[in-house]
């Protein structure tokens, strides 16, 4: 049969009933009213180069860039040096040297057990 044949079939008297439509939910959103922006406005400070008053942390800056002062904060690890861990060659050697062999002897699942 056709194309046109089967059409003639279709019994077209039945309504179609679409489910209704869902409604649209509105995007997620915070609820605060703006992205956090980083002010340059501040509550009035005394600087401990040269004692004025100052209301913007550019302008407090800028003076201790023209004295040449470092500005640090209050992190209480801001004075411990950095100290780097050295691992001996020998024992980088012996973990790759087991990986290879576990790798070579085909197993699977390298990251159970030691």
């Amino acid at each position: 049969m056709s194309y046109r044949d089967n059409y003639k079939l279709i019994d077209f008297s039945k309504e179609i009933v679409l489910p209704p439509k869902r409604e649209k939910l509105p995007p997620a959103r915070s609820s605060l009213p703006a992205p956090r922006i980083a002010s340059d406005v501040m509550e009035p400070v005394q600087s401990m180069l040269d004692g004025k008053l100052y209301d913007s942390k550019s302008a407090l800056r800028s003076t201790y860039r023209q004295a040449g002062v470092t500005e640090i904060g209050n992190d209480p690890g801001r004075n411990k040096p950095f100290v780097r861990q050295s691992t001996p060659r020998r024992e980088i050697k012996d973990v790759v040297d087991r990986a290879r062999a576990r790798v070579e002897r085909g197993e699977r699942n390298l990251f159970k057990g030691k």
